[in-house]
């Protein structure tokens, strides 16, 4: 019988296939001993299933190529992290060895030890590392009886749950799967973004998925509205062949922006950057005609391998990055690392309270010279062959920059002494991710060369909401008029200076969006490549000095409504 299901779309794109239901994890084992003279092999079948769980996700990481290296990568490298955690392994020997209990008993018992001191905690983002821990521990629960983890849905299914990890959207989409429908989740956490960076759709929220959907139903998802049809019926079925139509016919239209200029209907050219983290980014970006590349990530580097990433291999992407880009300038991210992202190489501090206020970005960077050198001196080496603008991340204030300016210079002044080539001058900018600096950028705009500002962490410090914790997912949102003011606030500041202010963000890449951020002054977006045409054609069909005569209007909307109000209002003029 058709029901209709509503949620929070969370990756645009429409889906019609059979749900495949998967309930959250419990671990229900029963209380059961082993003999004594069974405790080594018991121990040994533990041993066994935790290294096959090691190597399943090494197996995994070593598939991944391209943008998935970095997004997924970076939570498989975590949960290598945990497979390591001498709190989990000792813990479980010790219950084998003293309790007698069995492996899969034991494996039930840390994890739930572990899951009270996490939700004990006060701080959101490490009790939604819980998260991470069942989903490690339902692996090696898998392997102990030799099944493999969640078998994953087939071609053509669309997978119904409380929610995903971003370690799975790649190896769903890799078998077929053509949409995710999720009782949890937000639109706005890593799962949600790098389901809009594959393409495909993602419905988060659906209260009722799990009571409603039953295994095999057929299933119409929208991911733009977030609904979801049970049973759909002829009417249902005809509005998806229609936007399926809509869809194909709006892929043509982009298709023909890849050569247009990115300019509004009152002739105000603006600059599209790309963000990349590959170098079929870099080459994505260079076809649709992007005026550079405005974030590159470097952290990759360091979080693929067990040492540091040295002055060569680092020089090596860099320089090879540079060439992809045909002369177009190229901005690159200096290490943003903290303790709520994996790193084999042992450069973070792993036991920080709030990793997301602790030594990350600059801050790291600044703590450790000689890494922060090395990587200073492959970029500078890397500019020889073509434009490069450096961008430090997670900037507080003018201190900060100023000692970033010193090492720069210093490192060119010994590069040039041992007779190596590189520009004449690279320009250095801030990221503007810590509400503080954003309010206070007058006091160090002097010092940088452009502004980049990372809405998808400034946004969560300035609400106070972190953007992962499904609670606070109707918080979370960009469209808040504390952001926006702030965000003024920064372009203005960089107006008055003749400093270019760009948005990095999630919201620079969200088409629907882009005429806020003209409104509020914005000339430069930074976004990825798959939205880089989306935003074109939002950009040309609009007028930029009539958006400019409503900013006031804007600004003086008092909640979110009002902006989605003013917003309606622009676009249909």
């Amino acid at each position: 019988m058709r029901a209709l299901l509503p949620g929070h779309g969370a990756s645009r794109g429409s889906a019609l296939g059979r749900a495949r239901v998967r309930l959250p994890h419990v671990l229900e084992v029963a209380e059961q001993h082993v003999r004594p003279d069974q405790i080594d092999d018991e121990v040994g079948r533990l041993h066994a299933a935790v290294e096959a769980t090691r190597a399943e996700m090494h197996s995994l990481r070593a598939r991944l190529h391209g943008a998935l290296a970095k997004e997924v990568g970076e939570f498989l490298d975590l949960h290598a992290l945990l497979l390591d955690d001498p709190e989990l392994l000792q813990g479980l020997d010790e219950l084998i060895r003293t309790g007698r209990y069995t492996a899969d008993y034991a494996l039930r018992l840390q994890r739930d030890r572990l899951a009270a001191v996490f939700d004990g905690m006060d701080d959101a983002y490490l009790k939604s590392r819980m998260d991470d821990l069942d989903h490690v521990i339902g692996r090696i629960h898998a392997h102990l009886h030799q099944r493999a983890p969640d078998a994953p849905a087939v071609a053509g299914e669309i997978l119904v749950s409380d929610n995903v990890a971003p370690s799975e959207l790649a190896e769903l989409q890799q078998h077929g799967v053509v949409a995710v429908v999720t009782a949890a989740g937000s639109a706005l956490s890593h799962s949600a973004i790098l389901a809009r960076s594959l393409h495909l759709p993602l419905v988060v929220g659906n209260a009722q998925a799990l009571q409603k959907i039953n295994d095999g139903d057929v299933l119409l998802v929208d991911g733009a509205t977030g609904e979801v049809v049970v049973d759909p019926d002829p009417d249902d079925l005809r509005r998806y062949r229609e936007r399926l139509r809509e869809a194909a016919r709006e892929a043509r239209e982009l298709g023909r922006l890849r050569s247009k200029p990115s300019r509004t209907r009152d002739g105000i050219d603006i600059a599209l950057w790309a963000n990349a983290e590959s170098l079929e980014d870099v080459a994505n970006a260079h076809a649709l005609g992007a005026t550079g590349v405005g974030l590159y990530r470097t952290e990759f580097l360091f979080l693929q391998q067990r040492e540091l990433p040295s002055e060569e291999q680092q020089f090596q992407v860099y320089r090879d990055l540079v060439l992809g880009m045909g002369g177009r300038p190229v901005t690159i991210r200096t290490l943003d690392l903290g303790a709520d992202k994996a790193d084999r190489a042992g450069l973070v501090v792993g036991d920080e309270e709030n990793p997301a206020l602790g030594v990350r970005g600059v801050r790291l960077s600044l703590a450790h010279p000689g890494v922060f050198d090395t990587q200073l001196r492959a970029i500078l080496r890397a500019s020889n062959y073509g434009p490069v603008r450096v961008l430090v991340p997670m900037v507080s204030g003018r201190e900060e920059m100023l000692e970033v300016r010193r090492r720069l210079q210093r490192a060119a002044l010994q590069l040039r002494k041992q007779g190596h080539e590189i520009a004449v001058q690279l320009e250095l900018g801030a990221m503007i991710e810590v509400p503080a600096a954003a309010i206070a950028l007058h006091g160090f705009v002097d010092v940088v060369d452009f502004v980049s500002i990372g809405t998808n962490d400034l946004v969560q410090y300035l609400l106070a909401a972190d953007r992962n914790n499904d609670a606070l997912g109707e918080l979370y949102s960009p469209l808040h008029p504390g952001v926006l003011r702030l965000l003024r606030h920064v372009i203005r500041t960089g107006a008055e200076h003749d400093i270019p202010v760009a948005i990095c963000g999630e919201i620079a890449g969200d088409a629907a969006l882009a005429p806020i951020l003209l409104a509020l002054g914005l000339r430069e977006f930074s976004l990825h490549p798959a939205t880089l045409l989306e935003v074109r054609k939002a950009i040309r069909d609009v007028d930029f000095g009539d958006l400019q005569a409503r900013t006031d209007k804007l600004l003086q909307a008092r909640d979110r409504a009002g902006i989605e109000r003013w917003l309606k209002a622009a676009v249909a003029s």
